[in-house]
């Protein structure tokens, strides 16, 4: 059966198993043989990482003709209008094309773990939160999409993917789930032949 774990990466750590720079990486954090991380998530963001040690799920969770919902929860500068919402709700042009439409909406400061360093406090700036649900993964991408409706990310928190969700693991922890079953002959990963 294959393996799957769910990680809670913390801000600052690579999401990698190896850095020639000497930056933490996932080995500092699941130091388990022979699963790597299906998709990515930047050095500045947290939350939900996907280990596996088979390639047919990891091309499953991180390739983007599978459309896999990855929810974020993005701490944002300044006030978000309806406006903002709409154009990242129809997709937004970045350097290296559109984006696919994306899911958003302002949500509640959630409850989350302090973050080190905390996030830069600016007393005449204030901020939103806002749920925003991806369907690809472009380098980067909820960060750009939020800086081109004019409302730059603070912080960035990946709480969930595809049927995957961070719960109640904090940074750095970690637990093993029931991997999906593997395609049956006849079929790939998730689509009829």
């Amino acid at each position: 059966m294959p393996r799957l774990i769910l990680l809670n990466k913390p801000f600052g750590v690579l999401c990698s198993y190896t850095d020639p720079g000497g930056r933490r990486t996932l080995a500092d954090l699941a130091p388990i043989p022979g699963v790597y991380p299906a998709g990515r998530l930047d050095f500045d963001s947290e939350g939900l990482v996907l280990l596996t040690d088979a390639g047919w799920l990891q091309a499953r969770i991180s390739d983007p003709q599978h459309k896999l919902a990855k929810v974020y929860w993005v701490q944002v500068e300044g006030d978000v209008q309806a406006s903002a919402l709409e154009r990242l709700s129809a997709g937004v042009e970045l350097k290296d094309g559109w984006t696919r439409p994306a899911e958003a909406v302002v949500m509640a400061a959630p409850e989350l773990w302090p973050r080190d360093p905390p996030v830069r406090f600016r007393r005449l700036i204030p901020t939103t939160w806002l749920r925003l649900t991806l369907r690809e993964g472009k380098k980067r991408q909820a960060r750009r999409m939020t800086a081109a409706v004019g409302h730059p990310t603070l912080r960035l928190v990946r709480v969930a993917i595809g049927e995957w969700e961070l719960g109640d693991l904090l940074p750095g922890q970690w637990r093993e789930v029931p991997a999906p079953p593997p395609p049956t002959a006849g079929r790939s990963a998730g689509r009829v032949l």
